[in-house]
Order: C-alpha cells, then sequence, then structure tokens
C-alpha cells in the first residue's frame, strides 16, 4: 500500500512538474517523503525536489536536496548534475566543477556534461584572470589615494572612481576586502577631505551589500561609533552616504548572505542580532548628542524608521521594537519636542520633528497587545510630566512641542497626554502669550488637538474664538497663518458632506483665499508657506474652494513648486488637497431605498455637493494636467524622506489613477514622467494604494505602446503590480484592465512572456477563462492567445488529460464574435506550432466539424483567415484527418474560397485542396484548378 501510495504520489508530481507548477509538483514529493519510502525512492524524489528549487530560483534549498539525494545514491547522476547548476549559481565554482567532474567520469559520452564542464571551466578562468590582474590595481588605487603628493589632481579623482566602480562587482569587493581595504578606507575617512571620504564610504556599500561576514568584519575594523557618527558631519553629500552604507550594513545583518564567497571569512560571523542592536543603540545615542547635524538627525530617524518595526505583521517577533521603545523612547521624544527657531540645544531641521512622529507611529502600531501599549503610554505620559511639572515656562513648552509630536504620530499616545492635568488648559493660556515663540508652540498644539475628534468640541466651545482673535488681530504672519489653519480644520469637520457646515456660509471661501494668499507669497519661508497648504489640505473638501482654487494657476504653480522644495512636510498635505480636488477618495452612492428610510427616521443624510458631479470634476483634472500636476508629483514620489509614508503614497495612487480615467489625458501623464513615478507607487505602500496604483498602470499599459511608456528595463518591471491585479479580491473592472494590459505585453517579445509566466499569472487567466462576464472572459481568452506563443503554455495545452484545447475549440463557435476571434487565434498558432494537437481536435467536442466551418463560412475576413490556418494544419498534420475533412462539407467551402479573390484566406483553402490532392483524397478538376 505504502510503496503504491508513494509511486503514485511521484507521477503525480512528475506529470505537474511538466505542467509548469513547481510548487505543487514539490508539494507531491514532500508527502511521498513522509510516506516511509524506500532509500532508493528518497534519492528520486530529492533530486526531483531539487529540480522543483532550481526552477523556483532557490538556489540554497536545491544545493541541500541534491546533497540528500546523493548521501543516499553516491552515484546518482542527476543529482550531482543538478547540484552542480545550483552550486554555479550560488557562485560557488570550485564545488561546481567537482560535481561536473564526477557526472563526466560516470557518463563519459553525455554530451550536456561535457559542455558543462567546458563552460564553467571557462568560467574559473575568466575569475582567475579577473582576481590576478585586479591585484595590482587595487594596490595602486591605494597608493594613489593615500599619497599627500596627488592632493585634488585629476589622477586621484580617477582613483577613486575606479575603486568605486570595482567594489559594485562582487570578485572586485571581496579582491579589496583581502587586499586589507578595510583598514586603507579607514585611512580614507581619517583624513577627514569630503571627497576622499565619499569615495571610502561608497567602497564600503559595495564591501558590505549582502554580505553578512564582511559587514561584521568592517564594523569590527572601523568601529561602530565611528561608522554611525559620520551620519552627524555637516557635509551634507557625506552624511548621506554615510546613511546610505548602513542602511546596506542593516540589510545585510536582518537577511544573511545572498552571494558571495564561503571561505575563511565564514568564521567572522558572530551573532548578528547583537551586531543589529549595537548600531541601534548607537543611533539612538546619536539623537541626542549635541553638535550632530540636523541632517545626520534625520538620517538617524529614517534608518530607525526603516530597520527597527516589522516588515509584516504576520511576523511574531517585534522584540526590537520594545527594546528600542525601552532603550530609546525618551531620545526619540527629546527630538520631537525639540524647536528649530531659535536653536536648541539640540540641531534639527525642518522635518527632524515629523520624522520623529513617524518613527513613534511606526514603533505603537508594530505593538501587539494592550499591555504594550500601556508601557508606551506610560513612558510619554512620565516624559511629559518630567517637563510640564518643576521645571518652569521652558518646560512646559517643550512638554507641549512633545504632545504636538504623538498628535502628528501615534494620535492615540497624544489624546492621552492631552488629557494630562493642566495641559490643555496651558495650550489656551499660552495661546494668548505676548511671546511669539510660546505663542506658535500652544497654536500648532491646539491645530494637531483640533482634528482629534475627541478634543474638536472642546475647541470648538472655548478655542475658536481665540483662534478668530489670533487670525484678525495678530501682528505676525507666523502666528496668523498657523491659526488660520486651526479654523480651517474646525470648519472642514463635516468632511464632503454638503449639508453639515461649520461655519457661515462664504467663509470657507474666505478663509481659502487668503491661504492662497500666503501660499503665493514667496517672501514668507517655506516651513510658514506649508501651512497654508495644510489649511487648503482641509478647505478642499468644499467643492466651491476646489473649483477656486484649480482657476488660480498662480497657487497651483506655488503649490507644485512647494512640493519640489526641501520642506518634506508639506507632502501630505499637498497630496491631500490634490485628492479632495481630483475626488479620489472613496465615495459610494447611497441608496435611494436606504435614503428615504433615513429621511422616515429623521436619520441625517449626507449630500453630495453639486459641484463634485463627475462633469466638474472631469474639468478639474483638465486644469491640474495643464499646470503641470504629473510633474510636481513624479518628484514628490522620488523623495527619499520618511515623510513620504504609506499612507501619504497611497494619496498619491489615488490621484493618479483619477488623472488616467479619461483616454485622452493618458498621454499628457506618460510625457511628464507618469509612467515612471507609478512603479514604485505600485511596489510599495498600503494594499489599497499599491493596488489603485497598478490599475492606473493597467490604463497606460492598455492604451500607449508599453515600449515607450516603460522604455528599458523598466517595461519588466510592470508585470508583477498587473499580475496583483488578477486576485480575486479585486474588482471585475481591474481584473478586466490587468488582462488586457497583460495581453498587450504578451504580444511584444519572449522575454516578457517569460516574466509573466514566472509571477505565475498563467492558473489566474485560465480561471478568468470561465469567467461569467463576457467582457472578461473575451479578455482572459486573448491573454492566453498570446501567452500560448511560449513553448511552456503549449506544453500546457499538450499535456495528458488537459481540456484546455477543448475549452479553445469551444470558444471559437460562441456567438461573440471578439471571443471567437480570440479563440480561433490561439487554435491556429497551437496548432501551427504543435502538430500533434491538430489530431486532438475531433476527440474533444463531437461539434468541431460544425465549428469550423462556421469560421470559414463567417462574413468577418479575420475569422475566415483563422479558421483557414487551423483547417491547413490539420490537414497537413495528418491524412486521417484531411480524410474527414474532405468527406464533409468542408471541401465543398474550401472550393468556393479557393475560387475568389487573392487573399490569405483564398491562398489557405488552396493550400488545404492542394495537399488534399498530394495525399489522392480528391482529384483536380479538368481545367487543372
Amino acid at each position: 500500500m505504502t510503496a503504491s501510495s508513494v509511486e503514485q504520489l511521484r507521477k503525480d508530481g512528475n506529470e505537474l512538474f511538466k505542467c509548469g507548477d513547481y510548487e505543487g509538483a514539490l508539494t507531491a514529493y514532500t508527502q511521498a517523503l513522509g510516506l516511509g519510502a524506500t532509500p532508493q525512492d528518497q534519492a528520486i524524489l530529492h533530486r526531483n525536489r531539487a529540480a522543483c528549487h532550481l526552477k523556483l530560483e532557490d538556489y540554497d534549498k536545491a544545493e541541500t536536496e541534491a546533497s540528500k539525494a546523493i548521501e543516499k545514491d553516491g552515484g546518482d547522476v542527476k543529482a550531482l548534475y543538478r547540484r552542480s547548476q545550483a552550486l554555479e549559481k550560488l557562485g560557488r565554482l570550485d564545488q561546481a566543477v567537482l560535481d561536473l567532474q564526477r557526472c563526466v567520469s560516470l557518463e563519459p559520452k553525455n554530451k550536456v556534461f561535457q559542455e558543462a564542464l567546458r563552460n564553467i571551466a571557462g568560467q574559473i578562468q575568466e575569475k582567475v584572470s579577473y582576481m590576478s590582474s585586479t591585484d595590482a590595481k587595487v594596490e595602486q588605487m591605494f597608493q594613489i589615494l593615500l599619497d599627500p603628493q596627488e592632493k585634488g589632481t585629476e589622477k586621484k579623482q580617477k582613483a577613486s572612481q575606479n575603486l568605486v566602480v570595482l567594489a559594485r562587482e562582487d570578485a572586485g569587493a571581496e579582491k579589496i576586502f583581502r587586499s586589507n581595504g578595510v583598514q586603507l578606507l579607514q585611512r580614507l575617512l581619517d583624513t577627514g577631505e569630503p571627497d576622499l571620504m565619499l569615495a571610502a564610504l561608497r567602497t564600503l556599500v559595495g564591501i558590505c551589500s549582502e554580505h553578512q561576514s564582511r559587514t561584521v568584519a568592517t564594523l569590527s575594523v572601523l568601529g561602530t561609533r565611528r561608522v554611525v557618527s559620520i551620519l552627524g558631519v555637516e557635509n551634507q553629500a557625506v552624511s548621506l552616504a554615510a546613511c546610505h552604507l548602513l542602511q546596506v550594513m542593516f540589510d545585510a545583518l536582518k537577511e544573511g548572505v545572498k552571494k558571495g564567497f564561503r571561505g575563511k571569512e565564514g568564521a567572522i560571523i558572530v551573532d548578528p542580532a547583537r551586531e543589529l542592536k549595537v548600531l541601534i543603540s548607537n543611533l539612538l545615542e546619536l539623537l541626542t548628542e549635541v553638535g550632530v547635524s540636523g541632517q545626520g538627525r534625520d538620517s538617524a530617524l529614517t534608518l530607525l524608521i526603516k530597520v527597527v518595526p516589522r516588515k509584516s505583521p504576520k511576523d511574531p517577533n517585534n522584540s526590537l521594537t520594545l527594546w528600542v521603545i525601552d532603550q530609546g523612547l525618551k531620545k526619540i521624544l527629546e527630538v520631537g519636542g525639540s524647536v528649530q527657531d531659535p536653536p536648541g540645544e539640540l540641531t534639527v531641521t525642518a522635518n527632524s520633528r515629523m520624522s520623529a512622529s513617524i518613527l513613534l507611529s511606526k514603533l505603537f502600531d508594530d505593538l501587539k497587545c494592550d499591555a504594550e501599549r500601556e508601557n508606551f503610554h506610560r513612558l510619554c505620559e512620565n516624559y511629559i510630566k518630567s517637563w510640564f511639572e518643576g521645571q518652569g515656562l521652558a518646560g512646559k513648552l517643550r512638554a507641549l512641542q512633545t504632545v504636538s509630536c504623538l498628535l502628528q504620530g501615534p494620535c492615540d499616545a497624544g489624546n492621552r497626554a492631552l488629557e494630562l492635568s493642566g495641559v490643555m488648559e496651558s495650550v489656551i493660556a499660552l495661546c494668548a502669550s505676548e511671546q511669539e515663540e510660546e505663542q506658535l508652540v500652544a497654536v500648532e498644539a491646539l491645530i494637531h488637538a483640533a482634528g482629534k475628534a475627541r478634543r474638536a468640541s472642546f475647541i470648538t466651545a472655548n478655542g475658536v474664538s481665540l483662534l478668530k482673535d489670533l487670525y484678525r488681530r495678530g501682528e505676525k504672519d507666523s502666528i496668523r497663518i498657523r491659526a488660520l489653519v486651526g479654523l480651517c480644520k474646525l470648519g472642514s469637520a463635516g468632511g464632503t458632506d454638503f449639508s453639515m457646515k461649520q461655519f457661515a456660509e462664504g467663509s470657507t471661501l474666505k478663509l481659502a483665499k487668503q491661504c492662497r494668499k500666503w501660499l503665493c507669497n514667496d517672501q514668507i519661508d517655506a516651513g510658514t508657506r506649508r501651512w497654508a497648504v495644510e489649511g487648503l489640505a482641509y478647505l478642499t473638501f468644499d467643492a466651491d474652494v476646489k473649483e477656486e482654487f484649480v482657476e488660480d494657476e498662480a497657487a497651483l504653480k506655488a503649490l507644485f513648486q512647494l512640493s519640489k522644495s526641501e520642506e518634506r512636510s508639506v507632502l501630505f498635505a499637498v497630496a491631500s488637497a490634490l485628492v479632495n480636488c481630483t475626488n479620489s477618495y472613496d465615495y459610494e452612492e447611497p441608496d435611494p431605498k436606504m435614503v428615504e428610510l433615513a429621511k422616515y427616521a429623521k436619520q441625517h443624510v449626507p449630500e453630495q455637493h453639486p459641484k463634485d458631479k463627475p462633469s466638474f470634476v472631469r474639468a478639474r483634472v483638465k486644469k491640474l494636467l495643464a499646470a503641470g500636476v504629473v510633474s510636481a508629483m513624479t518628484c514628490m514620489v522620488k523623495t527619499e524622506s520618511p515623510v513620504l509614508t504609506s499612507s501619504c503614497r497611497e494619496l498619491l495612487s489615488r490621484v493618479f489613477l483619477a488623472l488616467v480615467e479619461e483616454f485622452e489625458d493618458r498621454g499628457t501623464v506618460v510625457a511628464q514622467g507618469g509612467g515612471k513615478a507609478l512603479l514604485p507607487l505600485a511596489l510599495e505602500g498600503t494594499d489599497v494604494g499599491q493596488t489603485k496604483a497598478a490599475q492606473a498602470l493597467a490604463k497606460l499599459t492598455i492604451t500607449s505602446n508599453p515600449e515607450m511608456t516603460f522604455p528599458g528595463e523598466r517595461i519588466y518591471e510592470v508585470v508583477r503590480p498587473l499580475v496583483s491585479l488578477l486576485h480575486l479580491n479585486c474588482s471585475g473592472l481591474q481584473n478586466f484592465e490587468a488582462l488586457m494590459a497583460l495581453t498587450n505585453l504578451a504580444g511584444i517579445s519572449e522575454r516578457l512572456r517569460q516574466k509573466i509566466l514566472k509571477e505565475r499569472a498563467v492558473p489566474m487567466i485560465e480561471g478568468y477563462m470561465f469567467e461569467e462576464h463576457e467582457m472578461i472572459r473575451r479578455a482572459a481568452t486573448e491573454c492566453m492567445c498570446n501567452l500560448a506563443m511560449s513553448t511552456e503554455v503549449q506544453d500546457l495545452f499538450e499535456a495528458t488529460g488537459s481540456d484546455r484545447l477543448k475549452l479553445l475549440v469551444l470558444y471559437s463557435g460562441e456567438d461573440d464574435e471578439l471571443l471567437r476571434r480570440a479563440a480561433a487565434g490561439g487554435l491556429a498558432m497551437l496548432t501551427s506550432t504543435r502538430p500533434s494537437l491538430c489530431s486532438r481536435i475531433p476527440q474533444v467536442t463531437t461539434h468541431w466539424l460544425e465549428i469550423l466551418q462556421a469560421l470559414l463560412l463567417s462574413p468577418n475576413q479575420e475569422l475566415q483567415h483563422r479558421g483557414a490556418v487551423v483547417v491547413l494544419n490539420m490537414v497537413e498534420a495528418s491524412s486521417e484527418i484531411a480524410s474527414t475533412l474532405m468527406e464533409s462539407e468542408m471541401l465543398e467551402i474550401l472550393s468556393v474560397l479557393a475560387k475568389g479573390k487573392e487573399s490569405p484566406v483564398m491562398r489557405a483553402a488552396a493550400a488545404c485542396l492542394g495537399k488534399a490532392v498530394e495525399y489522392g483524397l480528391i482529384r483536380p478538376s479538368q481545367d487543372g484548378k
């Protein structure tokens, strides 16, 4: 019983492997191994699993499985060959060649083994030559760079460039590392010259990239504290290069060795978790270190945002987050509570507080239970109390600034802080202060509190009159503009509901007009003008405000210029305003019956503004495109800043989808770089944001030439987002547009078809060929028709027991002409490339002859041509099939078509009759025709 079960599972696995379902085959082989297979069967199953892992490009597992097979049977030549393939991909050529030599000794006449051995020997020779030739070059480059006589020369510049380029290749990086390179690079860092420091840091990036052991060794030589301290230098380029190096080091420590040599350096590896904590600990220390540049502090926050929280909630281990909260929460709050102007003890930039808010938010969101969240709240409250109580006015200001930081980040913690005794009262009292610095802190805290539902009613009752007074009578624009934003927040509390207005008619228009005026005033600094955009982000819920805003070309121009400036904290507000103007937020039409029921029950019914109707929205989109919104958004997407959060990315994705809704606007979006900007949005961010961006990519791919829209290698990056739209949780429209876009891509090149296959799209496309909706069914069939140009897909149609061919034959007889055309095209192509399929067509359905005759009698020339090609392929494939065809009405139909005007159909029909004559099935008429 067990032996037969093992054999059956192995056969099932083999069939799945032939069909391209490598995951399924892997599962079958694994199940067979669990049934107590014999040692010989185990060897076969392990080597088959190795073949699956090779196809799935998991070369480490392929090597492991092949080794297990060899342990069971040392003379298993297939296992040896598969292990050599895995070792070659892993870069371990010296071990791969030993396996191949063993294969050749076991089967001396096997040409495949001989050719593989020649190829790998050539690779080893090239590597040896390269390594020997670079020895002298590395030594020479370091001599030039460390020679004080060569200071500032072109020779020195070229040497630094060559060193960086050499380190980008793994073999070159290994050579530098083994040539005492890290110690020499340390000497370059110690010179303090920006150019030499940049060259050293960029070379270190190559050495550490995806290589855990070299990273640990580098940190050991340079010292973790020394590497982190470079972040804090004043030179911005050097600071950014150090940030990049640390990011690479973090990746290497977290992911381990993905490529590289496994030689003596393997002994260097210590506990990577410990090294990771040491690095993070140093970054936390840097946050509160006096003398560190604002740029360096921002870079440290950015690295912590990227490295500390879990990448996925599915990962159960959030211990790193808990450790950072215990060790460094106070340090992060200290940055969040610092002021830029006047400069405090800590140097910060305009973006530092926002980065601290984002980090706090990420840490809070990474907590898993109430006990962990309660600990976070307790630490925050204790920190705020330590400044608020007994530290005088300066302490109160610091505490309120920290509360503002929390309100912009983990707002639950911010709300808890607002409820601390005396905090809200201090905010209200300090708003009336005569000192600008005190007013700024208090008004900002009031604004952030106004956006929280728990405090809005309190502020509406106690703070509106105060904000109005500050706005009307304030002497400083910096105070007036912030007071205005507070009023904007309170005035937009009804959202897009036209029936819920907080202020008198026309008040929001007046507030928006003042916001636009401040926005256009380039005499005001960018940090203050940012608040005008914040105000517009709230006021543009009102359709009247949207209409006036898009008509104001100067305001739009100022908005887009500000989005491209160094003031990164404005990005979310800009994106929010654009979402409002394009109505790209989620909106569902209320059910009329539910509306009537709500009215009867005297419940509030939301009303849409008349100017939010589709015609108005389309007009606003046109005006935004004319003003250059796409180029501004493209710059925003390129931003390397934590301010570009997943939520901000989602907003930008929503706007892009609205911009490409109309066919005639898509060319403008592509011309201004929209296609390039959509790719990162479709690959990173919230699920909703990625889906919206992917749908926008699909629309562009459908209506434009993909090779021009996504030039070069970029076109291959489009495939994965499009395939993601095929999942069942996406809408029917998204499924349809993805299928149409993939159809276009599949018709371009074999490499693109291979990319689609690699993303495992074929099973999903096949599923949609059974969809009830005729447009989706047709699009899936057209996509499969183009994919059938690949041999892997042809193998699927040829596989034993497959009904794929039957479906195409039946669809060729459907009433939907476009579906018939797609299916007949697929049949014509498959029968041309795989003649064996011709003999199976009569077996799949008894109506096959009627279907082919109907194609040939169709008034549509394309259908006629495809039908004629299918019949010609069948006639050429077998005299038996030809005989069946000639004994039916097909002979008469072909005779009529062959006498028609010169065309592809006429030529195919004549070729069919000619082949029948050759078989002796028919004779030519007396006139020889």
